[in-house]
């Protein structure tokens, strides 16, 4: 482990402790990627034991996670020098597309062309392909999303039952996220949290983000044991998978915006 990185020791001295100042305004940080100045952001973690950078799936933020002892300026350094692999990142997000008649939409891996018609039902239905969609044309974005989010919910429901099954786990509470920055999450209470977008993705993919959520629920860390437990639950391919989501998931993130 490199020397800065190491937690300093406590000095000992016989000094009063000298009351607290009040806490001052995190000040904006920013980072200039592609010629573009894009908030940066630095989070301390109690796990962690090492610097991470990230591009936000969106593109619109940098994130670095530090250790708690961890000093942010060397964060803001650390994001600095990496402006060139961050730009190359940022080329690979795609802009948001508009969800407008004829244009394509993912759906559990599929592009299906969305084919709206005036005199259609409001609710989407699948046909051979497509999404065949009413209502009134400039709520049909919404509309659609709100479907998607419906069935993102139901398929949730399903896998984490399944899953639940297989590690001998009680089903708990589960909920839609729209997080920016992970696919799914295990409260300590329990509770399962899955992003709504993986209902576009392949299934194997999705099913494998529960999965990973589930095992957590015997394993709330990512340990050999945490690694082996999921190896059991899940009868997929977890590299795969974690390709997938490297390689194409931003690419969630484009429809809707």
């Amino acid at each position: 482990m490199i020397d800065w990185l190491r937690r300093p020791p406590f000095a000992r001295t016989g000094r009063a402790a000298t009351p607290a100042e009040p806490a001052r305004p995190e000040p904006r940080r920013t980072v200039s990627v592609g010629g573009r100045d894009l908030p940066l952001v630095v989070r301390k973690l109690r796990q962690a034991q090492r610097m991470t950078l990230r591009l936000a799936p969106d593109g619109r933020e940098v994130r670095v996670s530090i250790p708690a002892w961890g000093r942010v300026g060397e964060a803001e350094a650390f994001a600095r020098d990496r402006s060139d692999w961050l730009a190359r990142q940022l080329a690979t997000v795609a802009a948001p597309s508009l969800v407008e008649p004829g244009a394509t939409l993912p759906y559990r891996g599929e592009a299906l062309v969305v084919n709206w018609q005036a005199t259609a039902r409001r609710t989407p239905v699948l046909d051979d392909g497509a999404i065949v969609v009413g209502g009134p044309l400039d709520g049909l974005s919404r509309r659609l999303q709100r479907w998607l989010e419906a069935d993102a919910k139901r398929l949730f429901a399903d896998d984490l039952a399944h899953y639940c099954t297989q590690a001998r786990e009680d089903v708990p509470p589960l909920g839609l996220s729209r997080a920016q920055r992970r696919w799914g999450s295990c409260a300590a209470d329990g509770t399962i949290r899955v992003n709504w977008r993986l209902v576009m993705a392949p299934d194997f993919v999705r099913r494998s983000v529960v999965a990973h959520e589930v095992a957590h629920l015997a394993h709330f860390d990512h340990s050999p044991a945490f690694h082996a437990h999921l190896d059991r639950v899940f009868e997929g391919d977890i590299a795969a998978a974690n390709r997938w989501l490297k390689r194409s998931g931003r690419s969630l993130y484009q429809p809707f915006g």
